[in-house]
């Protein structure tokens, strides 16, 4: 195992958590951080990914990625990345874990439609929305609302894509619940997530669409990084048929990248000359990322992704229907809180604005795609068309 590195976060020197917790030993032998990944996988918000959408609105499908999945799939390329850089692993994978919680359902069409919804009282932004539920609305504790994880966890959840400069209502509230300190740069491990996310979903998204015929073989292969790796496993296996050289394509570009962001990282690190994470915090520049022959694949790829997968017809008209639910729940609910669950309604009845408007944005964020749809029908009486 790879001794830890002098920037890399210890455990010993956490700044602890927002509420003391005396007698955590009888838990068992694990040290903060360790805490911190389990009681992610332990939470309803985490169950919950399993039913929200990655790719595809509430997937037929048995074999397409969900948040859930594709969180676990973040989490293995995370700890990778970071045995073999001398970091924290438990830190870096309790941030991969957690890093989806505050996706509403229907990926980001439903956040787009609940962020112009609350346009009028701050607005939505799933980043804060995954502090939020874990410092505020998950709260299966006795003695204290939220999960009460590690400053260093919220800290990287908060930043792990770089300094926050304009935080909106929901970062400046936690903020001042547990200062954050929003203006550095995050944990390496943080940074580590951020692209482990990046690596995970420009790829396995190519998978789940050459699945469900939404891309081809020759459609990807226009990408150049994709055409020279589909090269490469053809001269590997020129006995094998195509289509089941499709998946070690996958797999190929994922050790691709992977391999380039560590060489790179290296590189970056050492020119640096950080040596604690105090040093990386304030390093002003992002240390975890690929060379820039590999960021500019990664971004022609995006790009592909985009205009062949993202933005196709279908999944425009997936968007509008989704975006059609959250709005019509979200006015349903300002209008009437009495239609919320019971421990939801209640608490609205002692709001104002813009309080209960948030409530019901929060009611909303975490609800998976099937149970807004359910929601939905209830109020209005059938769903929208595609």
């Amino acid at each position: 195992m790879t001794a830890p590195a002098p920037y890399a976060c210890r455990p010993e020197d956490s700044r602890g958590r927002l509420h003391p917790e005396p007698g955590g030993e009888t838990r068992g032998p694990r040290d903060i951080f360790q805490r911190d990944r389990d009681r992610i996988i332990h939470s309803i918000a985490f169950r919950r990914l399993r039913h929200k959408t990655q790719v595809f609105v509430a997937p037929d499908g048995d074999h397409f990625r969900v948040r859930l999945t594709h969180s676990l799939e973040v989490a293995q390329i995370g700890r990778t990345i970071a045995r073999v850089l001398g970091l924290n692993e438990d830190l870096t994978e309790a941030l991969c874990l957690a890093h989806d919680i505050g996706h509403p359902p229907f990926g980001h069409a439903g956040e787009e439609a609940l962020k112009e919804a609350m346009h009028g009282v701050g607005g939505f932004d799933h980043n804060a929305h995954c502090l939020r539920m874990l410092m505020l609305l998950e709260s299966p504790y006795p003695r204290f609302r939220g999960l009460n994880l590690s400053w260093d966890m919220l800290e990287g959840l908060a930043k792990h894509n770089g300094p926050v400069r304009h935080p909106n209502w929901a970062m400046r509230e936690l903020d001042a619940l547990f200062p954050l300190d929003l203006n550095s740069w995050s944990s390496l491990e943080a940074q580590v997530a951020a692209i482990a996310d990046d690596i995970a979903y420009d790829n396995h998204d190519i998978d789940d669409g050459l699945r469900a015929g939404m891309l081809t073989l020759d459609q990807i292969c226009e990408v150049p990084f994709v055409r020279a790796g589909w090269d490469r496993v053809r001269d590997r296996y020129s006995d094998v048929e195509p289509k089941k050289l499709l998946r070690e394509l996958i797999r190929d570009q994922i050790g691709a990248m992977v391999n380039d962001l560590i060489g790179a990282s290296r590189d970056r690190i050492a020119a640096s000359g950080v040596e604690s994470v105090t040093d990386v915090r304030a390093a002003g520049r992002r240390l975890i990322a690929f060379s820039d022959e590999m960021a500019a694949h990664e971004r022609d790829l995006k790009r592909f992704m985009y205009a062949n997968l993202y933005l196709a017809e279908s999944q425009l008209a997936e968007a509008q229907r989704a975006a059609t639910i959250v709005t019509g729940l979200f006015a349903a609910y300002r209008e009437r809180p009495d239609l919320m669950g019971e421990r939801w309604r209640v608490a609205a009845t002692e709001m104002d604005e813009p309080a209960r408007s948030r409530h019901v944005g929060d009611y909303i964020a975490g609800m998976t795609d099937r149970f807004a749809e359910r929601c939905y029908e209830e109020i209005h009486g059938t769903l929208p068309a595609v």
